[in-house]
């Protein structure tokens, strides 16, 4: 039996079928139209700035570094810009295979990947860390040709610090480093860590630290356009960083040169000041270290060279070292004893070789002593019994509170940081550190620099430019003066007196003489023999270790480094102070053998500019253009200042 097909009501089921597919439709079409109204209309804002987000990216710009010069306008401190490879650790899959893949390409010295993974550890895994830094030309053509393979990958045009005199003057400028997490929490602390938005270093030491916020700037911001993959398209628009400034300094670093290579091998330290104006003309730490192995981080193996060296390289000597002064100390007794009426210039005192005390015997470095001595010629022929004898009767406190005035045991007031105070004893100091009284057998060596005496070469150069600057007392300080980067003008940085040493004109002249006489006829007369001008001095010699009362100090017989310091303290010219100075020679022996004729030959190129016959031509490079502080500017003071053998 054959089926007849209903054809009308097939159409029917037909075209109900079609009626709510195209029902369907439409209603689809209708979500999708009210869906684009809604995102396109009314959240349009919201997706128009989530957009330019991701189309738009501002990148912090970091300020150049202010630059600085010495006195005379040469260049001390520069920033020169190159190529970095970076690495961004969250966007790269396999570190180690990377960075061999990339080594592959051009070299990336062990050194470079030690630093890359202690840089790591103080970094977070989103910031670009450097791989290796300086990138020739054709490193950077290289890596940006095969860039494609590597992901998280990135080379990036930066400043870098360099100092083109390396080791010269290394202890005055310090050095910069990159942030640490520890000058983060400092900088949160000052409320300042917007402002070093896309810098990566910080002063760490030296002028460098010292005045931070002077040289780093202000940073600025760039919007541009990145593609999908992060890649820089354009820039849009640009809020530029503002420079830092610039720093004069008060330091001649020619004289710094020529008094580093007067060294040679040896150890010690030299300031020299202006003493009218407390102008640092020389600031010398031997040995010294190239800063330029900080700027990107060192390697551990570099600075455990540096740091276990026995010669300590990076101690900064004038600053930080404490040694006894000798008989430097001797003319500032003297004063004292004027001063407080414990002598007068006419008292003499027989010298036979020693001061008793009791059942003790404080030996003079002459056997058989000087015979009849007054207060001159105790300077002259540096007489320790004369001093032994000075210091017991005047007191341990009474010679303190005079010495305090003149620097010693006291911070100067120097505008870098790390300063020590050294050791000025007193009866109430050693109750405070031993819980003992003062002893009165303590007090003779007192009176020869020794004992507990311990003051930085900074205070003895500090307290003689006081001597010879007839007690006014100036602070002394390395930075001369404030400089703008683009109109070059210049504010003086310490101005005018901190205060006087209520000292007698007479007294002031019989000291001077006595130590013109040390250089004409006294410890240092072969050194200053034939001199055009003329300087008053002092020699001294410290003791390392002690010796036996009985027992003669022979230098042959004892390590190197268990001999005498040789020092000196100078001025000249005499009636007209230009530069005093005071000088270590560590283990040096006596203080006319080694010390003094530094000391000369530094004179003889500052006052005359004569270089030694046995020194060549100092060569320090290109010099920028002098730079001066003009005087017609009004000066900005930075702070207040703080106050054996011959």
């Amino acid at each position: 039996m054959v089926e007849v097909k209903n054809t009308e009501r097939d159409l029917q089921r037909l075209r109900m079928r079609l009626a709510f597919a195209l029902l369907f439709v439409l209603a689809c079409f209708a979500g999708l139209a009210a869906r684009f109204t809604y995102l396109q209309i009314y959240r349009y804002s919201d997706f128009h700035a989530q957009a330019e987000d991701n189309r738009i990216s501002v990148v912090p710009v970091a300020p150049s570094r202010g630059l600085i010069f010495d006195r005379n306008g040469v260049l001390l401190a520069d920033n020169v810009s190159a190529y970095t490879l970076e690495l961004v650790p969250d966007h790269v899959a396999n570190l180690d295979g990377t960075i061999d893949a990339l080594s592959k390409l051009i070299e990336i010295p062990p050194r470079d990947r030690r630093r890359f993974r202690r840089l790591m550890e103080d970094s977070r895994s989103f910031e670009s860390i450097p791989l290796k830094t300086r990138l020739t030309d054709a490193e950077v053509a290289t890596v940006a040709a095969h860039r494609y393979r590597f992901p998280g990958v990135e080379i990036k045009a930066r400043q870098f610090r360099t100092y083109p005199l390396a080791e010269t003057a290394a202890h005055v400028l310090g050095y910069i480093g990159r942030i640490s997490p520890d000058d983060k929490k400092r900088l949160e602390d000052q409320e300042v860590l917007a402002e070093y938005a896309g810098t990566t270093h910080i002063g760490k030491t030296g002028i460098e630290l010292a005045f931070e916020k002077h040289l780093h700037g202000q940073a600025g911001f760039e919007e541009v356009e990145v593609s999908a993959g992060g890649r820089v398209l354009r820039s849009l628009s640009r809020s530029g960083a503002r420079s830092g400034g610039n720093l004069v300094l008060s330091i001649d670093v020619r004289l710094q040169k020529l008094v580093e290579d007067l060294y040679g091998e040896r150890r010690g330290a030299l300031v020299a000041i202006e003493p009218k104006t407390g102008d640092i003309l020389a600031f010398v730490s031997k040995p010294s270290y190239d800063p330029n192995l900080f700027i990107d981080g060192i390697d551990p193996q570099t600075w455990s060279l540096l740091n276990d060296d026995p010669d300590k390289p990076l101690l900064n000597r004038p600053l930080r070292g404490t040694y006894p002064p000798g008989s430097t100390y001797k003319p500032f007794m003297a004063l004292a004893a004027l001063t407080s009426g414990t002598r007068t210039p006419e008292m003499t005192i027989s010298d036979p070789g020693y001061f008793q005390l009791g059942n003790h015997r404080f030996r003079d470095s002459k056997p058989g002593g000087h015979g009849t001595v007054n207060l001159h010629r105790s300077i002259v022929v540096s007489s320790d019994t004369y001093y032994y004898k000075v210091a017991y009767d005047m007191g341990v406190d009474t010679i303190h509170d005079f010495m305090k005035s003149f620097g010693f045991g006291q911070l100067t007031g120097i505008d870098i940081e790390g300063e020590t105070t050294g050791v000025l004893p007193s009866s109430a100091w050693k109750m405070k550190r031993y819980k003992q009284k003062w002893l009165p057998g303590e007090t003779p060596s007192i009176g020869i620099g020794q004992g507990y005496n311990a003051f930085t070469l900074l205070q003895l150069a500090h307290a003689t430019a006081v001597l010879a600057n007839n007690g006014v007392v100036m602070k002394p300080h390395l930075v001369r003066a404030f400089e703008d980067p683009v109109e070059r003008k210049q504010t003086l940085a310490v101005a005018g007196e901190s205060y006087r040493i209520p000292l007698k004109p007479e007294h002031i002249a019989l000291v001077k003489s006595a130590m013109v006489d040390v250089n004409k006829f006294g410890t240092s007369r072969m050194a200053f023999a034939g001199a055009e001008y003329v300087a008053a001095g002092k020699t001294g010699t410290a003791q390392v270790i002690g010796i036996k009362q009985n027992e003669k100090y022979d230098a042959k017989k004892i390590a190197e480094r268990f001999r005498d310091h040789s020092l000196f303290m100078a001025f000249a010219p005499v009636d007209d102070p230009k530069i005093a100075l005071a000088i270590i020679v560590e283990n040096g022996g006596f203080g006319a053998q080694a010390a003094a004729p530094i000391a000369r030959k530094v004179f003889d190129f500052h006052l005359l500019g004569k270089l030694p016959k046995d020194v060549p031509e100092l060569q320090l490079g290109p010099e920028s253009e002098l730079r001066d502080v003009p005087e017609s500017i009004e000066p900005e003071q930075i702070g207040p200042a703080e106050p054996t053998r011959p």
